[in-house]
């Protein structure tokens, strides 16, 4: 498929074409696209989602970075006037500029190499949203959905689960991809909360107590938040500090940060901060 458009998947973008109709007409029947809803996709590349969410909505807008598949898509697609390509780079682009009157709809096949950083620019921006149904490496998904106790949960997945209620639909092997990455992938949905289960008095606290904790991820509570949070406030908040930090709910994170942000309070009245999510990628 990319051979037959010209354009070879450029490594540095990440870029996996999609190619299978299989596992494309699966994908459209997860995201069950209506005509009238707001859908956004990131990296559409060829177009093989883009085609067949177009002919039920021909006001998709795509957000592209590789200007080389642009002039592409545009010839793919110039029958539909209402098709608009943003070309930025998803990373740092506003997709609350795309509002109108319904929340934003957002789909993607997700390179590897910035799906976690992505992942946690779009939550920051959750509050537009309806609902987000990405392709990632098989890995990330199985972090997004973790509870306390599995390996693989760890920060993503406790900021993931802050903001959005997280599904994991289904698994896609290589051979669906031209070049086929060396990984297995998934499909994920993800849907904010409409209110959030348990909210922080402070956003930027709450990712200071998981970052710090998960730095550490093999030691101890005592010693993995050492400098941060004491012992004694640990226990005050009926958290055993001889636990690791895989053993802590959302919830438990979340009481630790609010303790902080009470004592913060109590120290410099007045003063508070509001943050976003922002991350690296790792845990």
């Amino acid at each position: 498929m990319s051979k037959k458009a010209g354009h070879q998947a450029r490594k540095r973008f990440g870029q996996n074409f999609l190619h299978d109709p299989g596992v494309i007409e699966r994908i459209i029947r997860s995201i069950h696209p209506k005509a009238d809803d707001a859908i956004v996709e990131i990296g559409p590349g060829l177009g093989a989602i883009t085609e067949e969410i177009l002919a039920v909505n021909p006001k998709l807008q795509v957000v592209e970075l590789d200007r080389d598949l642009i002039p592409v898509l545009r010839t793919k697609f110039f029958n539909y006037p209402d098709f608009h390509i943003h070309e930025a780079d998803a990373l740092k682009f506003d997709f609350s500029q795309l509002v109108d009157e319904k929340p934003l709809r957002i789909i993607g096949n997700l390179p590897y190499n910035i799906s976690t950083p992505l992942i946690f620019h779009l939550l920051s921006q959750s509050g537009v949203v309806q609902d987000m149904h990405f392709m990632l490496q098989k890995e990330v998904v199985q972090r997004m959905a973790a509870v306390p106790g599995d390996n693989n949960y760890g920060r993503l997945g406790i900021m993931t689960q802050y903001f959005c209620k997280v599904q994991p639909l289904f698994e896609v092997g290589p051979g669906a991809f031209r070049p086929a990455p060396k990984v297995d992938s998934a499909i994920v949905r993800l849907v904010p909360h409409a209110e959030l289960p348990h909210p922080a008095k402070d956003l930027v606290t709450l990712q200071a107590v998981v970052r710090t904790a998960f730095n550490a991820r093999r030691k101890t509570l005592r010693k993995a938040l050492a400098g941060l949070v004491t012992v004694e406030q640990l226990q005050a908040l009926g958290i055993n500090d001889g636990l690791r930090p895989e053993n802590l709910s959302l919830a438990d994170y979340v009481s630790i940060a609010d303790a902080l942000t009470d004592e913060k309070s109590r120290a410099q009245p007045g003063e508070g901060s509001v943050g976003d999510v922002s991350g690296d990628s790792h845990d």
